[in-house]
């Protein structure tokens, strides 16, 4: 940078400033993805003025999208399962065990009418009929009784309908598997990058076929890495972060006295600037470069101004100047 303006005010505050997006709080939007993966489409362009909600760029989804349609698919075959258990006793079921019991009723009349005419020719001529003869019906009987009553208790059970147990698991199950469904279509709609503000796209740091994770992506310059989009507000009024050195910050004029001037490095231009506020916190003065240690620990207070864009000259967010604060 060119040495800094001469000062317009007789005890003046010199600063570094870079010009930004004028925003009523924050600064400029960096926009990070919170998945990982190729880009597969860029769907603006720099200087593109979006809505809110708006795609700007989409990341591939297929392993994603394959994992939706399976917990789908498994939600929906729960809910069938579900249904199937709401809906007993089927029809069909409740036929056979009713046949079933008729059945049973049948084959105990049988074999009491058996072991009645055994017993009946055993008294009259107990040659007739032998005792093992006699107790195999007898016991006929007895396997006969148990059965009607097995069949009986089958056919109580089966038009009672599913357990109530077996329900609640059932729903239980359905829930979490639609939850995971849920969750994972949520999930699936971060591959799809969309404008958090409504604003202008500032910068695009991607390529179709270039990789992004949660850290952004890699710049092939700076080998680093920053933030795949930048947003900020329209350009008809933009603003200034002055970085104050913390030894000048005792000198700095009230807030409601405080002005400032603005000066275009490489120009002649110099812009009357507007207080907007202070952000009360001092930091490392890192905002500045490209390195994240500075070899001496300088520490600065932001003070941001707000202005309208020279007519005659072209600036830019991103763009140093110098700056000036004085009291009005």
């Amino acid at each position: 940078m060119c040495n800094p303006a001469p000062n317009p005010y007789a005890k003046g505050i010199y600063a570094n400033g870079i010009i930004e997006s004028y925003q009523s709080q924050g600064a400029n939007v960096n926009i990070y993805p919170e998945v990982a993966g190729p880009i597969t489409q860029i769907l603006v362009a720099e200087g593109a003025h979006v809505r809110k909600g708006t795609p700007l760029v989409t990341i591939d989804d297929t392993v994603q999208r394959a994992t939706v349609d399976q917990q789908r698919a498994q939600a929906d075959a729960s809910l069938a399962l579900l249904e199937e258990l709401r809906a007993e006793p089927r029809p069909e079921s409740l036929d056979i065990a009713r046949a079933q019991v008729v059945n049973a009723t049948a084959t105990l009349k049988n074999a009491r009418d058996s072991v009645a005419k055994l017993e009946q020719a055993h008294a009259l001529e107990p040659r007739a009929v032998s005792q093992d003869a006699l107790d195999t019906a007898r016991n006929a009987v007895a396997v006969a009784d148990t059965n009607l009553k097995v069949v009986e208790r089958q056919y109580d059970l089966t038009q009672a309908g599913a357990w109530s147990y077996d329900v609640t698991n059932q729903e239980r199950q359905h829930e979490a598997l639609a939850k995971a469904a849920a969750a994972s279509t949520a999930l699936l709609q971060k591959y799809t990058i969309r404008a958090p503000i409504d604003g202008i796209v500032l910068s695009m740091e991607a390529a179709v076929g270039g990789y992004v994770s949660p850290q952004g992506s890699y710049g092939t310059y700076t080998e680093g890495f920053g933030p795949v989009l930048v947003m900020g507000t329209g350009q008809d009024c933009l603003e200034v972060r002055a970085y104050v050195d913390e030894i000048l910050v005792h000198e700095l004029p009230a807030p409601a006295k405080m002005t400032g001037r603005m000066f275009i490095p490489g120009t002649t231009t110099n812009v009357p600037l507007t207080f907007v506020r202070v952000q009360p916190y001092v930091s490392p003065k890192i905002e500045l470069s490209d390195q994240r240690q500075e070899r001496v620990d300088v520490r600065v207070l932001p003070v941001i101004f707000r202005f309208d864009p020279p007519p005659n000259v072209a600036v830019y967010p991103g763009q140093l100047v110098d700056v000036y604060i004085g009291e009005q």
